[in-house]
């Protein structure tokens, strides 16, 4: 696979199977691309119809070509792609790139082909890029393996590599690039992914040398584990991956009978997954430009602090807000930083953060030099954005003066230069300076440069906790679907889940021992497979305090419940000793398609679903990405105490999250589901209340 990518993305040979003479159809158009990008490497077309194409010599068939080939670009007709694919891996050609539709996006039959190219291309040893796709570009070697209109323009290479699963809208992203002055060292469409896919593609991006960050669009996601493999080696190998995805509704989710089912979506999945292995997800695709550009520029920061110079009080109060809303912080800078400021300044400018060095700075170049370097030497700045506007007459002095900052910065910073001339950027983007369009795309950049550092920094300082987790040994029941209440209890409890004591009462009698057993307050709840969602059919009643109360409620429950759901089957009604109150959290697990089992924690409650404070991980978790998980919820703040109440032992809930989720990743395929709603999280500990576990049938 290794060389087969990397003869793929870096080709020293090329054939075009299908050639055409005429370089403005499609098929003639990737042997213009060739020579117009001056590409290096053999080129070696294909077509029976001609002798010479281009000055070069025109091949009947594959087989006939005398040197190796790395890349066969296949441009026929999609009844004729398998065979020519076949032909290729006869000629023991690596890797072939199909441009052609009429395959897996036509409909069933579409699909039967593709499967069936699949199937003939791995027969043969040889990968495909595609079918239906737009090719890709190295642009450090000008392999213009595409036929895609954007090469007809200059191809600036750079150290970002960019994989799509749009073609058009990939390329628009690339012009886009090359309007704002950069460009893409390597850009990959990669269609149907009938055997190539995003992951693979990007993994082999990453380990080119020259690239340093990695951009990719997304429509969907089928291969998790891949998606998980290729973001655990950009943050081992430095290189932050930057994904813009689309599909945030919720259409096509799975009605479920947890709210771990009904809530994990699949946008929500993925952005929890991301997030958890320090993937950054840009809203669209200017703001994927503005942040790729910073990473292939900044190192990454040791913290959340911004400090903020400007030109203008009204854009620090802007970039202020935005810092604040997005989780960073824009501290207040220590009194011998502001001291060292103050001697540096007019006495009309401003030494507290943002830091206004007013307009003199045009005059007296060392204000803002001396500002720069004293304000990120401050032990509360771990990042920096310096603001001004317009200047056309000052370009040169600007220049001059960002040349001198960026040798003295010891820390990352971000120039915003609104209204900036063409020429000052061509020239700042020159010196490695990230120079950006607007305030809030800048601290938006930052941000994000910001949580990829605080994922490596999680990572590194876990990574034994990681390796010593173990997963628990489970004997699941064989039969599937909903667990009964007592046996999903003691499946709990076994892997260190705290919950109250639990008995099952089948008649009156046996009611009375347990109420004896346990003593009150009690809660009892209908106990049925067919009744999951229990308040629905008011069968829960709380806070029994003495045994009429408990007989009273017992009958009750049972004739609504009969009420509800006259064919239900009823096992008997649930017996719980009282928990003490606490914050209300739900926490869950689900096998989703594409990740595999995941773990959800979240504010819970009857409102759950209404309020989707909620996060996902892909499972097992550490205590320490479980505490992570609980910090990106936005009603964290309810868990440390509001209107004068304790608050709750944090510790003791990420302990709970990881538990659940090392049983989820030992259940494997068997777990469909497992909701937790509430786990009640106080200063004493956290606990779950009630539960609801479901199987899939053990195969036979």
């Amino acid at each position: 696979m290794t060389e087969n990518l990397t003869r793929l993305l870096s080709p020293k040979s090329i054939a075009i199977v299908g050639v055409s003479q005429d370089f403005n159809k499609l098929s003639g158009r990737v042997l213009k691309f060739l020579l117009d990008k001056d590409y290096g490497g053999a080129i070696y077309p294909v077509n029976p119809k001609y002798d010479a194409v281009a000055g070069h010599v025109c091949y009947t068939d594959i087989a006939s070509v005398p040197g190796p080939v790395d890349v066969a670009v296949i441009v026929l007709p999609a009844r004729m792609v398998t065979d020519a694919v076949a032909q290729c891996g006869a000629a023991d050609v690596f890797a072939a790139v199909v441009f052609g539709s009429g395959f897996g996006e036509m409909g069933e039959e579409g699909r039967r082909q593709e499967a069936e190219l699949v199937r003939v291309a791995r027969d043969n040893g040889i990968r495909i890029l595609g079918p239906n796709c737009l090719g890709l570009f190295n642009a450090f070697e000008g392999a213009a393996v595409s036929f895609s209109q954007y090469l007809n323009g200059p191809t600036r290479s750079g150290p970002i590599g960019f994989v799509t699963q749009s073609g058009a809208f990939g390329t628009a992203i690339c012009a886009l690039a090359r309007n704002r002055g950069g460009g893409f060292g390597h850009f990959v469409n990669t269609g149907n992914e009938a055997d190539l896919n995003f992951s693979i593609v990007m993994s082999g991006v990453l380990d080119d040398d020259r690239i340093s960050v990695g951009a990719g669009y997304l429509e969907g996601l089928a291969d998790g584990e891949g998606f998980r493999r290729v973001a655990e080696k950009s943050m081992a190998l430095g290189k932050p991956l930057v994904v813009t995805k689309v599909g945030r509704s919720e259409a096509g989710t799975r009605a479920a009978a947890s709210h771990t089912g009904s809530l994990s979506g699949e946008d929500a999945v993925f952005d929890g997954i991301a997030r958890q292995y320090g993937v950054v997800r840009a809203a669209n695709e200017e703001q994927m430009l503005d942040i790729v550009q910073l990473m292939s520029m900044a190192e990454l920061p040791d913290g959340h602090g911004v400090g903020i110079i400007t030109q203008s009080g009204g854009a620090g109060v802007l970039m202020s807000d935005r810092a604040e809303e997005l989780g960073l912080q824009v501290p207040e800078l220590a009194p011998e930083t502001q001291s060292a400021l103050q001697d540096a300044l007019p006495a009309f400018g401003a030494a507290g953060n943002p830091v206004d060095v007013t307009a003199q700075f045009l005059a007296e170049p060392d204000i803002l030099r001396k500002s720069v370097r004293i304000m990120l030497g401050d032990p509360r700045i771990h990042m920096g954005v310096i603001w001004l506007q317009l200047m056309e007459d000052f370009v040169d002095e600007l220049i001059d003066l960002f040349r001198e900052i960026k040798e003295i910065a010891t820390k990352p910073f971000v120039v915003v230069w609104v209204a900036a001339p063409d020429e000052a950027l061509t020239r700042m983007r020159d010196l490695g300076i990230c120079v950006l369009r607007g305030g809030v795309p800048a601290i938006d950049a930052l941000a994000a440069l910001a949580t990829v550092g605080a994922a490596r920094r999680r990572r590194v300082a876990d990574q034994s906790a990681r390796d010593a987790m173990a997963l628990p040994a489970l004997d699941l029941p064989s039969a599937g679907g909903p667990v009964p209440t007592l046996a999903a209890a003691d499946l709990l409890r076994g892997v260190g889940v705290a919950l109250p004591e639990t008995r099952l009462a089948v008649c009156e009698e046996s009611l009375r021992d347990a109420a004896d057993a346990m003593g009150y307050p009690l809660v009892l709840k209908i106990e049925s497979a067919d009744i999951l969602h229990k308040t629905e059919a008011n069968g829960v009643a709380v806070g029994v305090r003495d045994w009429e109360a408990a007989l009273a409620e017992y009958r009750r429950i049972l004739t609504d419940a009969r009420a509800y759901d006259p064919d239900a089957r009823i096992d008997g009604v649930v017996v719980q000793a009282m928990g003490a109150p606490g914050v209300e959290l739900v926490v869950g697990l689900k096998n989703d398609p594409a990740f595999g089992p995941v773990v959800m924690a979240g504010i819970g409650g009857v409102f759950v679903e209404v309020m989707k404070d909620v996060v996902f991980r892909h499972a097992p978790v550490t205590e320490a990405e479980a505490s992570a998980m609980l910090s990106d919820l936005q009603g964290v703040a309810l868990l440390d105490g509001v209107r004068g109440a304790a608050a709750a032992d944090k510790a003791s809930a990420a302990a709970l999250i990881a538990a659940v989720s090392r049983f989820g990743a030992a259940a494997g395929d068997r777990l469909l589901e497992l909701d937790l709603n509430p786990v009640f999280a106080g200063p004493d500990g956290a606990m779950a209340v009630d539960w609801l576990m479901v199987l899939d049938p053990e195969p036979s």
